[in-house]
């Protein structure tokens, strides 16, 4: 079947192209299209090398199985119960490293609770990280009713923090499921393919320590303030995930997002 060369390209078109999911009599259109259109040759050009760096940090876990947890219909369902052996928390404070324990701030409590929402957080990170055409729901491009989005949807207020300083970008964002609700699931990516992600969700204790989650060769740091827990995902630099984890938490206590 042929096709009308004179169509213009839409911008799915060109993702399917970089994909190689472009249906093959249109194929030709395309890339006359971009013998013709520079800034779209360009554009395709720094989308494969995205997909590439991506393939080669993430297929390992590509094809792995999605867990049921992360199941969306669990966002419909009556909230998971936590069985948990305590739940009240003592404030506590140390030093590390010669200066205030950040890491450790709040409550020395309910380990097993945040151990299951790292879990959660990573598993969520593994699903999506591997994407190139769709790892959110909505782009970072809309930021504003992104935020207010998931402020809706979590009843509590969202805001993506800003890590520009260490090399991320906003990808976007989407909604997953948590254990008394709703969870904010926000992606930040560096010029290199690295990728980051922040899943926030309320609880039902008030604050908790840092605790520190590895699985092969991604991690987590995640922590409890204020009824809510974060969970940032990445790299198992441990200096690193704690570079991007240390401006989440100090953005988190001045907004309460």
């Amino acid at each position: 079947m042929m096709t009308d060369p004179t169509i213009p390209v839409t911008e799915d078109e060109l993702h399917a192209y970089v994909d190689n999911e472009l249906p093959a009599e249109r194929r030709s259109d395309v890339e006359h299209w971009l013998a013709a259109h520079p800034a779209d040759a360009e554009r395709v050009q720094s989308w494969r090398s995205m997909a590439e760096a991506l393939h080669a940090r993430y297929d390992a876990v590509a094809n792995e199985p999605v867990p049921p947890r992360l199941d969306l219909d669990q966002l419909d369902r009556r909230p998971r119960r936590w069985i948990l052996g305590a739940m009240a928390a003592s404030v506590a404070a140390f030093a590390l490293g010669g200066g205030v324990g950040w890491i450790a701030h709040g409550a020395a409590s309910s380990p097993a609770l945040l151990q299951n929402l790292a879990g959660d957080a990573l598993d969520a990170h593994r699903l999506y990280v591997v994407e190139v055409r769709h790892p959110v729901e909505v782009p970072g491009n809309e930021k504003a009713h992104l935020q207010q989005w998931l402020t809706r949807r979590c009843g509590r207020t969202v805001q993506a923090p800003e890590l520009e300083t260490t090399g991320l970008k906003l990808v976007g964002g989407r909604l997953l499921p948590g254990p008394t609700g709703p969870a904010s699931f926000l992606m930040y990516e560096s010029t290199s393919g690295e990728r980051f992600t922040v899943y926030a969700t309320k609880i039902g204790i008030e604050a908790a320590e840092m605790r520190y989650t590895a699985q092969g060769n991604t991690a987590a740091l995640s922590w409890a303030e204020r009824g809510v827990s974060y969970v940032v995902a990445g790299s198992s630099d441990r200096t690193r995930l704690n570079q991007v984890a240390r401006l989440v938490y100090d953005q988190s206590e001045r907004t309460g997002g």
